[in-house]
């Protein structure tokens, strides 16, 4: 029986496969490519010496689907596939809810039909909002979202739930990241964004090898240390392996469960400049600018129910993440690209 993971060429999606083969699961990815390169599905295969099916199908081309289904045997689906800019989000909504709403129902109907109904869903810190308490805890209640992109989350999250309500057996894990950063050891498979980054490590790494003049602070009169935000960063490879923890879990049929996957520390732009600076030898020029809509000064989990469920925590540090990032984007200045 095979693990089809939606979305498995990009960031999060290739360092899971890459864990998954490890572990010993047979996987199969579907992606559409539109924000990733076959070149990392090669380099996974590469890295663990191990073979993957890969099919080039958008989640929601129903036809491209089925097909996939009727010739997998398929048990369980890592759902990453999906549009992930928050800015580009707010100007493009309807593209946000059609990809990602639209693709998600198309995916879950196609799944019904073949009888799979385990679903490891790739949702996000954005669902709490400005949040109620830090740290957060999978108890504090779902916020309102600053941008289409979280609200697609936010409404997944309950399609699937309303999924379990009016057929239990459907099994539902989802899955709230907070930063991804880092990259794998070998230094073949990391964060390719496409045009100027919109998280704050790949712009860093950008800014580090020359590609992009200065980093861009936002705000810095915020109530926290040094005054700019502060968020839980944790390694891509220890969030990959939270997948195949709830790939796991998936087998304990509890309906559905939640979890927050981060490392319980926060740190600041700031702090992450300084690190970044001292895994690549060189000092990261930034310019403060004024705080940007939507921002929230403080957000931070406690992930101690991963930690008593799943068997699963953090355990890469602040600078084996600056380290691994600095290796991806040295080796591979321009991405997957030649």
């Amino acid at each position: 029986m095979s693990i089809l993971v939606t979305g498995g060429a990009g960031f999060i999606g290739s360092h899971t496969c890459v864990e998954l083969l490890n572990a010993g699961y047979d996987v199969v990815i579907v992606d559409n490519l539109y924000n990733a390169s076959e070149k990392a599905v090669d380099r996974v295969k590469e890295i663990t010496g191990k073979d993957l099916k890969f099919y080039q199908v958008d989640i929601r081309d129903r036809e491209g689907l089925n097909e996939v289904f009727d010739k997998e045997d398929v048990e369980s689906v890592i759902h990453f596939a999906g549009l992930k800019a928050v800015g580009e989000s707010v100007q493009k909504p309807l593209e946000y809810y059609e990809n990602n709403i639209g693709g998600t129902i198309t995916l879950c109907d196609v799944m019904r039909s073949h009888g799979v109904k385990n679903i490891i869903f790739s949702s996000s810190a954005t669902v709490y909002g400005d949040p109620a308490f830090i740290p957060i805890t999978e108890e504090c209640p779902k916020g309102v979202c600053t941008n289409p992109y979280g609200w697609t989350k936010w409404m997944l999250e309950q399609i699937l739930t309303d999924l379990h309500t009016a057929d239990p057996e459907w099994n539902v894990v989802l899955l709230r990241y907070f930063n991804p950063i880092g990259a794998h050891k070998s230094g073949m498979i990391g964060e390719d964004p496409k045009g100027i980054p919109n998280n704050l490590m790949p712009y860093i790494t950008q800014v580090a090898i020359g590609k992009l003049e200065c980093l861009s602070v936002f705000g810095d009169d915020y109530d926290t240390h040094d005054g700019t935000g502060v968020r839980d960063y944790i390694h891509v490879v220890d969030l990959a392996i939270g997948h195949v923890r709830a790939v796991e879990k998936l087998k304990e049929k509890d309906g559905v469960s939640v979890y927050n996957l981060g490392t319980g520390n926060g740190q600041s732009v700031l702090d992450m400049v300084k690190a970044f600076g001292k895994a690549c030898g060189k000092e990261i020029p930034y310019v403060i600018k004024p705080r940007r809509a939507g921002d929230i000064a403080t957000c931070y989990c406690d992930a101690s129910k991963a930690k008593k469920e799943l068997h699963w925590e953090a355990e890469r540090g602040l600078e084996e993440m600056c380290e691994d990032s600095w290796r991806w984007q040295s080796q591979n200045p321009n991405g997957y690209a030649e």
